[in-house]
């Protein structure tokens, strides 16, 4: 880690000014595992305090096992509807239940693979983009060099610290993390921390 901060501190001046900012790198991450996956389909689009709330009651419905493709499946729809989870959301995650146990989806291959074929392979899912995708390959596999180009957060912080007029598209994100490579993932976590932690004007 010390080298990922040395190089993202010397390849941007801009960056840098945001690390002093925010203060040390403190990142929690999970395993690469059906679970984790299944965590983030429950996260999309919802608040974090909600999603909590949901995510704990499937967890408490299915103890004392952990979230895994089998416990999924033994809980009906309507089920799961009743923990929270949307009609579709609910739907999502028995799919990605159903490819984990007929061997679509191989959570044991993805640490070998290079992120584009993961990326391919979880998408396969119905529910699961390559945002979510993306997000499992930076706090699940840990892959140091992910730019998740969709992320509002990621644009909004790149917006204001590089003083941009409007959101930045990917190609302009490209041109921006450039210098970041291959510590993409790092100093996207310092854009996040960014927004909690803005610059005074």
């Amino acid at each position: 880690m010390r080298n990922a901060l040395t190089h993202l501190k010397a390849a941007d001046p801009a960056l840098a000014a945001v690390m002093d900012r925010v203060g040390p790198y403190v990142q929690e991450f999970s395993q690469p595992v059906f679970a984790s996956l299944a965590r983030s389909i429950v996260f999309q689009q919802l608040s974090t305090r909600a999603a909590s709330t949901i995510y704990g009651r499937l967890q408490a419905a299915l103890a004392p096992h952990p979230v895994e493709a089998w416990g999924i499946l033994r809980c009906t729809p309507e089920q799961l509807r009743s923990f929270g989870l949307s009609t579709a959301k609910a739907a999502y995650v028995r799919s990605l239940a159903e490819k984990t146990l007929d061997g679509t989806v191989d959570f044991a291959r993805l640490p070998e693979l290079p992120d584009s074929e993961v990326i391919a392979h979880l998408t396969q899912v119905k529910g699961v983009g390559e945002w979510t995708a993306q997000m499992f390959l930076m706090f699940a596999l840990r892959r140091p060099d992910v730019l998740p180009c969709a992320d509002l957060g990621i644009r909004n912080a790149m917006k204001a610290i590089y003083r941009m007029r409007e959101l930045p598209k990917p190609a302009r994100m490209e041109k921006v993390a450039r210098p970041w490579r291959p510590y993409a993932s790092v100093a996207c976590w310092y854009l996040w921390r960014s927004l909690d932690n803005p610059a005074k004007m």
